[in-house]
């Protein structure tokens, strides 16, 4: 029985460990400890809309055996319009996840500096640990990695919010009853950024056209997808639990709440945070460059597996990228600049070309149903919100 579950897990905990990183620690811990519980219902919008997204791209990969690059670079006739959606995808996605990746690489060398203390070698380590996965090119090894790391994160981060004794009436008030003013609309938008991640939806139809070719698999598709963002979303929950009980104290990270409740429950709270922080850092450094290459090698119609130097010299640069940006001291919150800019960009568009291709002919049966659509116009108009206060925000209009 357990042989048949883990045999059809993969992709989509490789989406929730994607998006589970340094960012998503940050934004949550400053959701609960700003405002409670009151910002719940913002991360329960928050699954469901990737939930939704995933579920199309996820489809999208297993019927065609394709990456979304492909499959919008074979779909798309008017050339000048597929090249200025390759052009988009490639300076968002590729160039906007070297900026991510600096932020991944210094969310978990937070983790560590808090354990061990501070070492100018950290990021080099994580650097070098993210390569040694990802030069071995198998996919299999991956998965049951990054599955490992986001049991220790969700185990770390879970058990952290039931130490602190939550008080489970005003959860349920802060999941089903929207909370929205001036003060907390910035931290809805960026519950929903950091969880509705754009290269994901890259990064899944690929993983899914490599592990399955069925389509009878679809159910096992959806199912992996489904409760891999739930539990993702889970995780997320838990740290904006945790971080409520540092309502009185001035946080602005994850490192900040790990050290925080040390003398509220003890010295194995922040190992225990800490080591969550860690595993988020390293499974998201992992994942970036990964999606980074699979974006390239569609775009432009390379061949080949993981293994392939051109892959492979694509994730390479990113991840560089990334350990130097860290290395020299960069805050994560300046060095996602260009990203964020990037994601607010880059999010309706990828949803609006999705729902396109989700109701192309060549789908057949798989094409989207009317209720399908309608839940993915929703996501969309949310998309559209996120990316303009995204936009406003770096550019500091409002």
């Amino acid at each position: 029985m357990f042989q048949k579950i883990f045999k059809n897990i993969g992709p989509g905990t490789l989406v929730a460990a994607a998006f589970i990183g340094p960012g998503t620690v940050t934004v949550c811990t400053l959701a609960g400890a700003n405002y409670g519980y009151s910002l719940l219902w913002a991360m329960l919008l928050s699954i469901f809309a990737t939930i939704v997204l995933q579920e199309m791209a996820a489809r999208l990969g297993l019927i065609t055996g394709k990456g979304l690059p492909e499959i919008l670079h074979s779909t798309i006739s008017n050339k000048i319009i597929r090249m200025a959606i390759v052009i988009l995808v490639l300076a968002a996605i590729a160039v906007g996840n070297a900026a991510y990746e600096a932020g991944n690489i210094s969310g978990g060398v937070l983790g560590l500096n808090i354990i061990f203390g501070t070492h100018w070698y950290f990021p080099l380590l994580l650097g070098l640990i993210a390569f040694c996965l990802l030069i071995y090119g198998n996919y299999k090894v991956l998965e049951r990695v990054l599955i490992t790391l986001v049991v220790i994160m969700g185990i770390s981060f879970i058990a952290t919010a039931i130490a602190i004794g939550p008080d489970f009436s005003l959860i349920l008030k802060g999941l089903f009853i929207p909370s929205i003013n001036e003060g907390n609309l910035l931290t809805i938008v960026g519950l929903i950024g950091t969880t509705v991640v754009p290269y994901n939806l890259f990064l899944h139809a690929s993983l899914v056209s490599e592990k399955w070719n069925d389509t009878m698999d679809l159910n096992a598709v959806r199912k992996d997808t489904i409760i891999s963002v739930i539990l993702g979303g889970l995780v997320s929950m838990s740290i904006i639990v945790a971080a409520t009980a540092l309502q009185s104290t001035r946080v602005s990270t994850g490192a900040d709440v790990a050290k925080a409740l040390e003398p509220i429950f003890g010295v194995a709270s922040t190992y225990v945070f800490s080591i969550g922080i860690l595993a988020a850092g390293i499974t998201s450094a992992i994942t970036a460059p990964l999606a980074a290459a699979y974006v390239v090698k569609g775009c432009l119609g390379w061949h080949g597996n993981m293994k392939s130097w051109s892959f492979r010299a694509v994730w390479m640069i990113i991840l560089a990228l990334g350990v130097l940006f860290s290395s020299i001291g960069l805050k994560p919150l300046d060095i996602i600049t260009f990203a964020q800019i990037a994601n607010g960009l880059l999010l309706p568009i990828i949803a609006i070309l999705l729902l396109w291709l989700v109701n192309q002919k060549f789908l057949g049966a798989y094409q989207n149903r009317s209720w399908q659509n309608i839940m993915a116009l929703i996501v969309i108009a949310i998309a559209i919100i996120l990316g303009a206060k995204t936009l406003l925000k770096v550019f500091e209009i409002i």
